[in-house]
């Protein structure tokens, strides 16, 4: 996993949390890197996991919905750092061109990226359905910024999922304009 998601989400704990809940949860994990990252650096997607876990045992918050609240945050910083990937009218438009053209222009930036795999179908002017897939489980980190997404243009959205399959790897979201 690369780093910047591993950076932002000690960015997001030490801004909702402070600096001390940012420490506790580096030094209760067993993490080999230390809880050192960089954001171009690649790293085991399982730190992320321990690290959200202890998160939730810490502050009593269900886990996904710490990783749904770290989506919506971790798309503000993307959309700062890439505003040439949202240059797009809407919000189906957007999530639409994100296997075909974001992932791509992602993978030529990190080639060593492993990214999930998301299916878009619309179902209507003011319905869309996502496939989401990945071996990671992260469907509602997606989920987050989905809404983060939503918000960015300024388009009011129920999100729910659906169906999940294989313990969460293959996780259908319907999106329904309010």
């Amino acid at each position: 996993m690369k780093g910047i998601v591993f950076t932002e989400f000690l960015e997001l704990v030490e801004e909702k949390f402070g600096l001390k809940t940012v420490q506790e949860i580096i030094d209760s994990c067993n993490l080999a890197t230390n809880g050192v990252y960089t954001a171009v650096g690649t790293y085991n997607h399982k730190e992320m996991f321990e690290m959200v876990e202890k998160l939730s045992e810490l502050k009593s918050i269900p886990v996904p919905d710490l990783l749904t609240e770290y989506g919506r945050f971790f798309f503000k910083v993307l959309s700062v750092n890439y505003p040439q990937f949202m240059d797009k009218n809407d919000l189906f438009t957007f999530l639409n061109s994100i296997d075909g053209y974001i992932h791509p222009e992602v993978l030529k930036l990190y080639p060593d990226a492993e990214l999930p795999r998301f299916t878009a179908a619309l179902k209507g002017n003011d319905e869309m359905q996502l496939i989401y897939e990945s071996s990671r489980k992260m469907a509602h980190f997606a989920i987050g910024l989905i809404l983060g997404a939503s918000a960015y243009y300024k388009e009011e959205m129920e999100v729910a999922i659906v169906k999940e399959e294989e313990g969460g790897k293959k996780v259908i979201i319907s999106l329904q304009r309010k």
